[in-house]
């Protein structure tokens, strides 16, 4: 066998080599074949060789690849999330826990170094050491108050440790410090406990003035201790702390809150119909209060807002306090410009912050409908599908006179399209996008208006020239649709 498979191989080997003998004894073709199948094998060898080595380098190029996606697992994700920058002392101690959840429904993630970012949610007033950046906001981006607001919310720094009840005629009124708040000595009392109501207020738009409430639901405090008998000494009777008795707790209300399922202000309206009383005196007041409140001190605000470049990136939200008395009068405590919406303190109302953030930032445009990784508008075609010239178009009897087609000069005509300014069109599309995006706020400014009124085109003589024409102008959309009254 050794022998034989010898000579086949020599044979194979003469066979190639296709010398001058061979040529003679089998000729040039058949020594050609001969050449070819050696070769032939030899080049498909290196073929396979060739696509290992080619498939090697490709896992190993794939494999780097992967490594460098493992490195950044949230490349893909982040390209697809709206940024907000979060401000303030403390911002990673849990106390935003509830805003952060929420902003991350509506698809956005937390980015302090983000420079092009759509949202500012500031705990701490931002103007001051913020100002070179936020008076060069983009039109997209949004910062959750308005700057001047502090006329509305700024009150002196009260330590419930050192606030006492004193008569008139024993506080020193030029010690620096001093605080005088009035004392409401009958005031309504749920199962014998004093109670404060805070109402979740946004202002959308100054020159011309937009202010909403949160409608579906307010915040009820007690006090830990009953109001009588009178103790000056014992501040728990009288003053709402962080440590207040919730809803849940009070034996009046406990059933309609967690047997019933109804929210602590429909709570709060049974209790008060159980006594014989209308509660809507008590709300009709509070929006009374809050509109007198915010009209008084709109011109002061604006002033600040001038200071900067757009007065269209800002909203403002804050919780409204107030206090009744058993005849059902409020008495407005204070404004909080960063109200607590932490739930760790008291679980349950986790809901109702969450509710009160998903509505207001929808109202506010933060939430959109559109899913797009930025605010920022990307087209006038996307722009016209929410608002269009026919959206807040009003007065169509008016605009069609003699009068408005030849000249804008009358005050009837400043509503027509011919006639709108580019500032004022941009007040009334951020109003139409409030109006459907409101959720469960309520407008209170410009007011509720009744739609016979309306016609009437009676026009509060004490507001200012911006007022006047946007007010009108909602007065036009009441006309067309009741929705708007």
């Amino acid at each position: 066998m050794k022998v034989k498979s010898h000579e086949h191989e020599f044979q194979e080997h003469k066979e190639t080599e296709c010398d001058s003998n061979e040529l003679k004894k089998s000729g040039a073709i058949q020594c050609l074949v001969n050449s070819y199948e050696k070769y032939n094998v030899l080049s498909i060898s290196i073929a396979i060789i060739s696509v290992m080595v080619i498939l090697i380098i490709a896992a190993d190029e794939c494999r780097q690849c992967f490594n460098k996606l493992d490195d950044k697992p949230k490349t893909n994700k982040e390209s697809r999330l709206k940024k907000f920058w979060a401000y303030g002392k403390n911002i990673e101690s849990g106390f935003l826990k509830e805003v952060f959840l929420i902003l991350d429904r509506f698809g956005y993630e937390n980015d302090p170094n983000a420079t092009d970012w759509d949202l500012l949610w500031a705990h701490d007033y931002p103007f001051r050491k913020l100002y070179t950046q936020l008076n060069n906001l983009k039109p997209h981006q949004k910062v959750n108050h308005f700057p001047g607001c502090g006329y509305i919310t700024n009150k002196v720094d009260l330590a419930t440790k050192i606030l006492k009840l004193k008569k008139i005629d024993k506080i020193d009124l030029d010690k620096e410090g001093t605080f005088i708040q009035e004392y409401i000595d009958k005031p309504l009392l749920v199962s014998g406990y004093k109670f404060d109501i805070g109402i979740y207020t946004v202002i959308t738009s100054v020159d011309p003035l937009r202010v909403y409430v949160y409608n579906g639901d307010a915040l009820l405090r007690f006090c830990p201790v009953k109001y009588y008998p009178f103790d000056p000494d014992n501040l728990d009777k009288y003053v709402v702390g962080d440590d207040y008795l919730p809803i849940w707790e009070v034996p009046a209300l406990d059933y309609y809150y967690n047997e019933l399922g109804f929210g602590m202000k429909e709570s709060l309206n049974a209790f008060v119909r159980s006594q014989g009383k209308d509660p809507n005196v008590i709300w009709d007041q509070i929006e009374e209060s809050i509109r007198t409140l915010m009209l008084a001190k709109e011109s002061l605000i604006t002033d600040v807002v001038k200071r900067f470049q757009s007065k269209r990136n800002f909203f403002e939200m804050m919780r409204i306090d107030f206090v009744i008395d058993e005849n059902l009068n409020i008495y407005l405590l204070e404004a909080n410009m960063s109200p607590n919406l932490s739930s760790a303190h008291f679980p349950p109302n986790r809901l109702l912050y969450h509710q009160v953030l998903y509505n207001i930032l929808g109202l506010v445009g933060v939430g959109e409908r559109i899913y797009k990784n930025s605010l920022e508008v990307r087209s006038q075609s996307e722009e016209e599908m929410m608002v269009s010239d026919k959206n807040i178009a009003t007065f169509p009897d008016t605009c069609n006179s003699d009068l408005c087609k030849t000249s804008c000069i009358s005050p009837d005509c400043q509503l027509c399209k011919p006639c709108l300014s580019p500032e004022t069109r941009k007040d009334l599309v951020g109003a139409y996008k409030e109006h459907l995006h409101k959720g469960d706020c309520k407008r209170i400014f410009p007011p509720a208006m009744v739609r016979e009124e309306a016609f009437q085109n009676v026009i509060p003589d004490n507001l200012s020239p911006e007022n006047q024409l946007h007010y009108r102008w909602f007065q036009g959309k009441c006309q067309l649709d009741q929705s708007w009254c």
